[in-house]
Protein backbone atom coordinates (compact mmCIF):
# COMPACT_ATOMS: atom_id res chain seq x y z
CA UNK A 1 0.00 0.00 0.00
CA UNK A 2 2.90 2.21 0.82
CA UNK A 3 4.62 1.86 -2.55
CA UNK A 4 1.39 2.46 -4.34
CA UNK A 5 0.60 5.80 -2.48
CA UNK A 6 4.98 6.82 -3.27
CA UNK A 7 3.89 5.99 -6.89
CA UNK A 8 0.58 7.69 -6.91
CA UNK A 9 2.23 10.69 -5.62
CA UNK A 10 5.00 10.74 -8.35
CA UNK A 11 2.45 10.21 -11.56
CA UNK A 12 0.92 13.64 -9.62
CA UNK A 13 3.56 15.26 -9.55
CA UNK A 14 4.90 14.56 -13.00
CA UNK A 15 1.08 15.60 -14.39
CA UNK A 16 1.13 18.67 -12.30
CA UNK A 17 4.64 19.97 -13.78
CA UNK A 18 4.14 19.13 -17.20
CA UNK A 19 2.35 21.80 -18.20
CA UNK A 20 4.62 24.08 -16.31
CA UNK A 21 7.51 23.28 -18.19
CA UNK A 22 5.47 22.93 -21.46
CA UNK A 23 4.80 26.77 -21.29
CA UNK A 24 7.92 27.59 -19.67
CA UNK A 25 9.67 26.78 -23.17
CA UNK A 26 9.08 29.32 -25.89
CA UNK A 27 6.35 28.52 -28.10
CA UNK A 28 5.40 25.40 -26.69
CA UNK A 29 6.81 23.06 -28.72
CA UNK A 30 6.67 19.90 -27.02
CA UNK A 31 2.96 18.85 -26.01
CA UNK A 32 2.30 17.94 -22.39
CA UNK A 33 1.38 14.13 -22.96
CA UNK A 34 4.91 13.64 -24.57
CA UNK A 35 6.62 15.06 -21.26
CA UNK A 36 3.96 12.86 -19.53
CA UNK A 37 5.39 10.06 -21.57
CA UNK A 38 9.21 11.31 -20.72
CA UNK A 39 8.25 11.62 -17.33
CA UNK A 40 7.04 8.04 -16.93
CA UNK A 41 9.59 6.70 -18.49
CA UNK A 42 12.54 8.17 -16.52
CA UNK A 43 10.61 7.38 -13.13
CA UNK A 44 9.81 4.15 -14.80
CA UNK A 45 10.69 0.68 -13.70
CA UNK A 46 13.40 0.68 -17.29
CA UNK A 47 15.22 3.60 -15.64
CA UNK A 48 15.04 5.32 -12.23
CA UNK A 49 12.44 2.56 -11.07
CA UNK A 50 10.71 5.10 -8.51
CA UNK A 51 7.17 4.00 -10.06
CA UNK A 52 5.83 0.75 -9.24
CA UNK A 53 3.06 -0.27 -12.24
CA UNK A 54 0.89 -2.73 -8.97
CA UNK A 55 -2.36 -3.75 -9.50
CA UNK A 56 -3.70 -0.24 -8.17
CA UNK A 57 -1.88 1.72 -10.10
CA UNK A 58 -2.40 -0.42 -13.31
CA UNK A 59 -6.65 -0.59 -12.41
CA UNK A 60 -6.24 3.13 -11.85
CA UNK A 61 -4.77 3.76 -15.02
CA UNK A 62 -7.40 1.81 -17.64
CA UNK A 63 -9.89 3.94 -15.52
CA UNK A 64 -7.79 6.78 -17.24
CA UNK A 65 -7.77 4.83 -20.22
CA UNK A 66 -11.66 4.61 -20.23
CA UNK A 67 -11.90 8.16 -19.40
CA UNK A 68 -10.14 9.33 -22.77
CA UNK A 69 -11.82 6.92 -24.77
CA UNK A 70 -15.28 8.49 -23.16
CA UNK A 71 -14.67 11.35 -24.45
CA UNK A 72 -13.36 11.06 -27.77
CA UNK A 73 -16.28 9.15 -28.16
CA UNK A 74 -17.98 12.03 -26.72
CA UNK A 75 -16.73 14.49 -29.36
CA UNK A 76 -18.04 12.84 -32.27
CA UNK A 77 -20.99 13.66 -34.04
CA UNK A 78 -23.10 10.79 -35.05
CA UNK A 79 -24.38 12.68 -38.03
CA UNK A 80 -20.78 13.21 -39.73
CA UNK A 81 -20.16 9.35 -39.66
CA UNK A 82 -23.43 8.68 -41.84
CA UNK A 83 -22.85 11.59 -44.34
CA UNK A 84 -21.25 11.35 -47.74
CA UNK A 85 -17.93 12.69 -46.33
CA UNK A 86 -18.31 10.42 -43.55
CA UNK A 87 -18.80 7.28 -45.60
CA UNK A 88 -15.56 8.47 -48.09
CA UNK A 89 -13.85 8.77 -44.67
CA UNK A 90 -14.80 5.32 -44.18
CA UNK A 91 -13.53 3.74 -47.31
CA UNK A 92 -10.06 6.17 -47.19
CA UNK A 93 -9.72 4.30 -43.48
CA UNK A 94 -10.12 0.53 -44.85
CA UNK A 95 -7.75 1.76 -47.61
CA UNK A 96 -5.36 2.53 -45.03
CA UNK A 97 -6.04 -0.50 -43.25
CA UNK A 98 -5.55 -2.59 -46.07
CA UNK A 99 -2.25 -0.92 -47.00
CA UNK A 100 -1.53 -1.34 -43.40
CA UNK A 101 -1.80 -4.76 -43.43
CA UNK A 102 0.03 -5.37 -46.63
CA UNK A 103 3.04 -3.38 -45.59
CA UNK A 104 3.54 -5.17 -42.35
CA UNK A 105 2.89 -8.75 -43.58
CA UNK A 106 5.12 -8.23 -46.33
CA UNK A 107 8.31 -7.06 -44.05
CA UNK A 108 7.20 -9.68 -41.33
CA UNK A 109 7.09 -12.30 -44.17
CA UNK A 110 10.38 -11.10 -45.46
CA UNK A 111 12.21 -10.54 -42.30
CA UNK A 112 10.55 -13.58 -40.22
CA UNK A 113 9.77 -15.52 -42.73
CA UNK A 114 6.51 -16.42 -40.97
CA UNK A 115 3.52 -13.73 -39.52
CA UNK A 116 2.65 -13.59 -36.18
CA UNK A 117 -0.22 -11.94 -33.71
CA UNK A 118 2.32 -9.08 -33.49
CA UNK A 119 2.06 -7.84 -37.42
CA UNK A 120 -2.26 -7.99 -37.05
CA UNK A 121 -2.03 -5.38 -33.85
CA UNK A 122 0.88 -2.92 -35.07
CA UNK A 123 -0.77 -2.84 -38.47
CA UNK A 124 -3.79 -1.52 -36.56
CA UNK A 125 -2.29 0.45 -34.54
CA UNK A 126 -0.31 2.27 -37.42
CA UNK A 127 -4.18 3.11 -38.71
CA UNK A 128 -4.98 5.36 -35.42
CA UNK A 129 -6.01 8.79 -35.67
CA UNK A 130 -6.47 10.83 -32.27
CA UNK A 131 -9.35 13.05 -32.55
CA UNK A 132 -9.31 13.92 -28.35
CA UNK A 133 -5.59 15.23 -29.02
CA UNK A 134 -6.69 17.00 -32.29
CA UNK A 135 -9.98 19.22 -31.09
CA UNK A 136 -7.88 21.62 -28.94
CA UNK A 137 -4.85 22.38 -31.55
CA UNK A 138 -8.09 22.53 -34.34
CA UNK A 139 -9.58 25.17 -31.79
CA UNK A 140 -6.35 26.96 -30.89
CA UNK A 141 -5.17 27.65 -34.91
CA UNK A 142 -9.15 28.68 -35.28
CA UNK A 143 -10.06 26.24 -38.19
CA UNK A 144 -12.32 24.00 -36.01
CA UNK A 145 -15.30 25.39 -37.78
CA UNK A 146 -13.93 26.20 -41.13
CA UNK A 147 -13.83 23.20 -43.85
CA UNK A 148 -10.26 22.53 -42.87
CA UNK A 149 -11.18 21.32 -39.56
CA UNK A 150 -14.57 19.29 -40.86
CA UNK A 151 -12.47 17.40 -43.09
CA UNK A 152 -9.68 16.31 -40.23
CA UNK A 153 -12.61 15.65 -38.21
CA UNK A 154 -14.38 13.42 -41.13
CA UNK A 155 -11.62 11.65 -41.66
CA UNK A 156 -10.24 11.33 -38.42
CA UNK A 157 -13.25 9.86 -36.66
CA UNK A 158 -12.85 6.66 -38.68
CA UNK A 159 -9.34 6.64 -37.42
CA UNK A 160 -10.26 6.55 -33.97
CA UNK A 161 -13.42 4.28 -34.16
CA UNK A 162 -11.81 1.93 -36.42
CA UNK A 163 -9.13 0.50 -34.90
CA UNK A 164 -11.27 0.54 -31.64
CA UNK A 165 -13.51 -2.24 -33.66
CA UNK A 166 -10.75 -3.90 -35.62
CA UNK A 167 -9.14 -4.69 -32.23
CA UNK A 168 -12.67 -6.38 -30.58
CA UNK A 169 -12.95 -8.17 -34.19
CA UNK A 170 -9.55 -9.16 -34.87
CA UNK A 171 -7.78 -9.23 -31.87
CA UNK A 172 -10.24 -11.51 -29.93
CA UNK A 173 -9.10 -14.90 -28.85
CA UNK A 174 -12.70 -16.73 -29.49
CA UNK A 175 -14.29 -17.71 -32.82
CA UNK A 176 -14.69 -14.22 -35.46
CA UNK A 177 -18.46 -15.04 -35.86
CA UNK A 178 -18.80 -15.14 -32.19
CA UNK A 179 -16.88 -11.90 -31.42
CA UNK A 180 -19.36 -10.62 -34.25
CA UNK A 181 -22.89 -11.70 -32.94
CA UNK A 182 -21.45 -10.38 -29.05
CA UNK A 183 -20.36 -6.97 -30.54
CA UNK A 184 -23.13 -6.94 -32.66
CA UNK A 185 -25.58 -7.27 -29.38
CA UNK A 186 -23.45 -4.89 -27.76
CA UNK A 187 -23.57 -2.38 -30.23
CA UNK A 188 -27.41 -2.80 -30.02
CA UNK A 189 -27.77 -2.42 -26.47
CA UNK A 190 -25.71 1.06 -26.82
CA UNK A 191 -28.04 2.36 -29.18
CA UNK A 192 -31.31 1.34 -27.38
CA UNK A 193 -29.44 2.79 -24.24
CA UNK A 194 -29.05 6.01 -26.08
CA UNK A 195 -32.66 6.47 -27.53
CA UNK A 196 -34.02 5.95 -24.60
CA UNK A 197 -32.35 8.41 -22.72
CA UNK A 198 -32.84 10.80 -25.58
CA UNK A 199 -36.66 9.99 -25.61
CA UNK A 200 -36.50 11.04 -21.58
CA UNK A 201 -34.61 13.79 -22.13
CA UNK A 202 -36.66 15.36 -25.30
CA UNK A 203 -40.00 14.43 -23.34
CA UNK A 204 -38.68 15.85 -20.19
CA UNK A 205 -39.31 12.70 -18.13
CA UNK A 206 -39.71 12.95 -14.77
CA UNK A 207 -36.26 11.00 -14.01
CA UNK A 208 -34.60 13.74 -16.37
CA UNK A 209 -35.97 16.70 -14.24
CA UNK A 210 -34.66 15.28 -11.03
CA UNK A 211 -31.03 14.49 -12.70
CA UNK A 212 -31.49 18.51 -13.98
CA UNK A 213 -32.45 19.89 -10.81
CA UNK A 214 -29.50 18.17 -9.14
CA UNK A 215 -27.09 18.75 -11.93
CA UNK A 216 -25.04 21.72 -10.44
CA UNK A 217 -25.45 20.75 -6.66
CA UNK A 218 -23.06 18.48 -4.41
CA UNK A 219 -25.34 15.47 -5.84
CA UNK A 220 -24.06 16.13 -9.18
CA UNK A 221 -26.23 13.41 -10.58
CA UNK A 222 -25.09 14.06 -14.49
CA UNK A 223 -21.66 13.28 -13.44
CA UNK A 224 -22.71 10.59 -11.10
CA UNK A 225 -24.75 8.76 -14.22
CA UNK A 226 -21.99 9.46 -16.95
CA UNK A 227 -19.77 7.46 -14.97
CA UNK A 228 -22.08 4.86 -14.14
CA UNK A 229 -22.45 4.66 -17.51
CA UNK A 230 -19.02 4.43 -18.12
CA UNK A 231 -18.13 1.95 -15.64
CA UNK A 232 -21.67 -0.41 -16.28
CA UNK A 233 -20.63 -0.31 -20.17
CA UNK A 234 -16.81 -1.23 -19.46
CA UNK A 235 -18.06 -3.68 -16.99
CA UNK A 236 -20.11 -5.39 -19.81
CA UNK A 237 -17.87 -5.06 -22.18
CA UNK A 238 -14.91 -6.81 -19.61
CA UNK A 239 -17.91 -9.56 -18.84
CA UNK A 240 -18.31 -10.65 -22.36
CA UNK A 241 -14.57 -9.96 -23.19
CA UNK A 242 -14.54 -7.25 -25.22
CA UNK A 243 -12.09 -4.64 -24.74
CA UNK A 244 -12.72 -2.14 -22.00
CA UNK A 245 -12.05 0.51 -24.54
CA UNK A 246 -14.93 -0.25 -27.15
CA UNK A 247 -17.70 0.01 -24.13
CA UNK A 248 -15.96 3.11 -22.98
CA UNK A 249 -16.17 4.77 -26.66
CA UNK A 250 -20.01 3.36 -26.39
CA UNK A 251 -20.51 5.45 -23.20
CA UNK A 252 -19.37 8.62 -25.19
CA UNK A 253 -21.80 7.97 -27.85
CA UNK A 254 -24.48 7.26 -25.67
CA UNK A 255 -23.63 10.94 -23.64
CA UNK A 256 -23.51 12.97 -27.07
CA UNK A 257 -27.32 11.85 -27.94
CA UNK A 258 -28.46 12.82 -24.61
CA UNK A 259 -27.15 15.75 -23.82
CA UNK A 260 -27.77 18.57 -25.79
CA UNK A 261 -25.17 20.54 -28.18
CA UNK A 262 -25.28 23.86 -26.82
CA UNK A 263 -24.54 22.41 -23.40
CA UNK A 264 -20.93 22.11 -22.38
CA UNK A 265 -20.98 22.54 -18.60
CA UNK A 266 -21.04 18.67 -18.05
CA UNK A 267 -18.36 18.34 -21.01
CA UNK A 268 -16.17 20.80 -19.10
CA UNK A 269 -16.33 19.23 -15.48
CA UNK A 270 -16.08 15.41 -17.65
CA UNK A 271 -12.76 16.97 -18.79
CA UNK A 272 -11.60 18.43 -15.12
CA UNK A 273 -12.30 14.57 -13.58
CA UNK A 274 -10.22 13.12 -16.76
CA UNK A 275 -7.15 15.83 -17.83
CA UNK A 276 -6.59 16.54 -13.97
CA UNK A 277 -5.91 13.29 -12.57
CA UNK A 278 -7.10 10.03 -14.51
CA UNK A 279 -5.64 10.68 -18.14
CA UNK A 280 -2.60 12.05 -17.20
CA UNK A 281 -2.09 8.74 -14.52
CA UNK A 282 -2.78 6.63 -17.59
CA UNK A 283 -0.11 8.65 -19.76
CA UNK A 284 2.84 8.38 -16.79
CA UNK A 285 2.14 4.97 -16.65
CA UNK A 286 2.03 4.13 -20.20
CA UNK A 287 5.63 5.77 -20.10
CA UNK A 288 6.53 4.05 -17.51
CA UNK A 289 5.85 0.55 -19.40
CA UNK A 290 7.97 1.90 -21.96
CA UNK A 291 11.48 0.07 -22.11
CA UNK A 292 14.10 2.25 -22.73
CA UNK A 293 16.71 -0.15 -23.70
CA UNK A 294 14.32 -1.58 -26.40
CA UNK A 295 14.08 2.02 -27.95
CA UNK A 296 17.98 2.73 -27.97
CA UNK A 297 18.98 -0.49 -29.20
CA UNK A 298 16.47 -0.41 -32.49
CA UNK A 299 16.89 3.46 -34.27
CA UNK A 300 16.06 2.32 -37.93
CA UNK A 301 12.84 0.44 -36.26
CA UNK A 302 11.98 3.85 -34.73
CA UNK A 303 12.40 5.32 -37.73
CA UNK A 304 10.48 2.83 -40.07
CA UNK A 305 7.52 3.54 -37.41
CA UNK A 306 7.93 7.12 -38.12
CA UNK A 307 7.79 6.72 -41.89
CA UNK A 308 5.23 4.24 -41.69
CA UNK A 309 3.00 6.34 -39.91
CA UNK A 310 3.30 9.25 -42.37
CA UNK A 311 2.66 6.85 -45.48
CA UNK A 312 0.06 4.29 -44.24
CA UNK A 313 -1.89 7.32 -42.70
CA UNK A 314 -1.36 10.63 -44.35
CA UNK A 315 -1.06 9.65 -48.07
CA UNK A 316 -4.36 7.40 -48.38
CA UNK A 317 -6.14 10.57 -46.53
CA UNK A 318 -4.31 12.88 -49.37
CA UNK A 319 -5.61 11.39 -52.54
CA UNK A 320 -9.03 10.77 -51.13
CA UNK A 321 -9.37 14.56 -51.11
CA UNK A 322 -7.28 15.09 -54.07
CA UNK A 323 -9.98 12.72 -55.96
CA UNK A 324 -13.23 14.43 -54.51
CA UNK A 325 -15.17 16.18 -56.80
CA UNK A 326 -17.03 17.83 -54.10
CA UNK A 327 -16.63 21.87 -54.66
CA UNK A 328 -16.21 22.58 -51.27
CA UNK A 329 -13.51 20.08 -50.67
CA UNK A 330 -11.74 20.93 -54.46
CA UNK A 331 -11.57 24.62 -53.11
CA UNK A 332 -9.49 23.94 -49.92
CA UNK A 333 -6.95 24.07 -52.40
CA UNK A 334 -3.44 21.17 -52.41
CA UNK A 335 -1.89 22.89 -49.34
CA UNK A 336 -4.70 22.72 -46.96
CA UNK A 337 -5.28 19.06 -48.16
CA UNK A 338 -1.98 18.27 -47.37
CA UNK A 339 -2.64 20.04 -44.28
CA UNK A 340 -5.78 17.82 -43.31
CA UNK A 341 -3.78 15.02 -43.51
CA UNK A 342 -0.86 15.46 -41.82
CA UNK A 343 -3.26 16.33 -38.56
CA UNK A 344 -4.51 13.01 -39.41
CA UNK A 345 -0.87 10.95 -38.09
CA UNK A 346 -1.29 12.40 -35.02
CA UNK A 347 -1.91 9.40 -33.30
CA UNK A 348 -0.86 10.44 -30.21
CA UNK A 349 -2.30 9.80 -27.59
CA UNK A 350 -4.60 7.31 -29.30
CA UNK A 351 -1.68 4.83 -29.87
CA UNK A 352 -0.66 4.50 -26.50
CA UNK A 353 -3.96 3.10 -25.88
CA UNK A 354 -4.49 0.34 -28.79
CA UNK A 355 -0.86 -0.39 -27.92
CA UNK A 356 -1.27 -0.90 -24.10
CA UNK A 357 -5.01 -3.13 -25.49
CA UNK A 358 -2.48 -4.56 -27.32
CA UNK A 359 -0.14 -5.81 -24.76
CA UNK A 360 -2.64 -6.73 -22.51
CA UNK A 361 -4.31 -9.24 -24.67
CA UNK A 362 -0.76 -10.77 -25.61
CA UNK A 363 -0.78 -9.78 -29.23
CA UNK A 364 2.06 -7.38 -29.30
CA UNK A 365 5.51 -7.61 -27.06
CA UNK A 366 5.93 -4.79 -24.56
CA UNK A 367 9.25 -3.88 -26.40
CA UNK A 368 7.90 -3.19 -30.08
CA UNK A 369 4.94 -1.17 -28.14
CA UNK A 370 7.40 0.69 -26.24
CA UNK A 371 8.89 1.80 -30.26
CA UNK A 372 5.83 2.39 -31.47
CA UNK A 373 4.66 4.72 -28.80
CA UNK A 374 7.99 6.47 -28.99
CA UNK A 375 7.70 7.37 -32.82
CA UNK A 376 3.82 8.31 -32.31
CA UNK A 377 5.51 10.94 -29.69
CA UNK A 378 8.25 11.78 -31.97
CA UNK A 379 5.60 12.12 -34.86
CA UNK A 380 3.71 14.52 -32.60
CA UNK A 381 6.52 16.64 -31.29
CA UNK A 382 8.28 17.22 -34.84
CA UNK A 383 4.72 17.88 -36.43
CA UNK A 384 4.26 20.22 -33.11
CA UNK A 385 7.56 21.94 -34.44
CA UNK A 386 6.91 22.09 -37.51
CA UNK A 387 3.73 23.91 -37.14
CA UNK A 388 5.15 26.61 -34.12
CA UNK A 389 8.27 27.21 -35.24
CA UNK A 390 8.03 28.36 -38.82
CA UNK A 391 11.09 26.71 -40.01
CA UNK A 392 9.31 23.90 -41.78
CA UNK A 393 5.82 24.53 -43.82
CA UNK A 394 3.15 21.26 -43.75
CA UNK A 395 4.21 20.54 -47.36
CA UNK A 396 7.84 20.74 -46.27
CA UNK A 397 7.07 18.50 -43.27
CA UNK A 398 5.21 16.15 -45.60
CA UNK A 399 7.97 15.79 -48.06
CA UNK A 400 10.43 15.13 -45.52
CA UNK A 401 8.59 12.20 -43.94
CA UNK A 402 8.43 11.26 -47.26
CA UNK A 403 11.72 11.39 -48.31
CA UNK A 404 12.62 9.76 -44.89
CA UNK A 405 10.20 6.26 -45.80
CA UNK A 406 11.59 6.62 -49.23
CA UNK A 407 15.72 6.13 -48.07
CA UNK A 408 14.54 3.37 -45.38
CA UNK A 409 12.95 1.15 -48.03
CA UNK A 410 16.60 1.64 -49.94
CA UNK A 411 18.36 0.87 -46.73
CA UNK A 412 16.37 -2.21 -45.93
Amino acid sequence: MTHDFISLALIALIAALAPLIANLIPKKPIPETVLLLIGGALLGPSVLNQIWLDESVLFLSDLGCAMLFLLAGFEINPQTITGREGKRGLKTWLATLALAFVLIMSIYHASFGELSIDALALAIALTTTAIGALMPILKERGIFAQKTGESVLTYGMWGELGPVIAMALLLSTRAPWITVIILFAFIVLAVLVAVLGQRLAKAEHQIFLVLSRGRNTTSQTFVRVTMFLLVGLVAVSAIFDLDIVLGAFAAGFILRYIVPENDHVLEEKLNAIGYGFLIPLFFVVSGAKIEVTAVLNQPLLLIGFIAMLLLIRAVPIFIALRTDKTPEVKALGWRNQVTVSLYCTTALPLIVAVTSVAVSAGAMSSSLASVLVSAGALTVLITNLSRRQGFLTSVDAFLMRFLVFWILLKIV
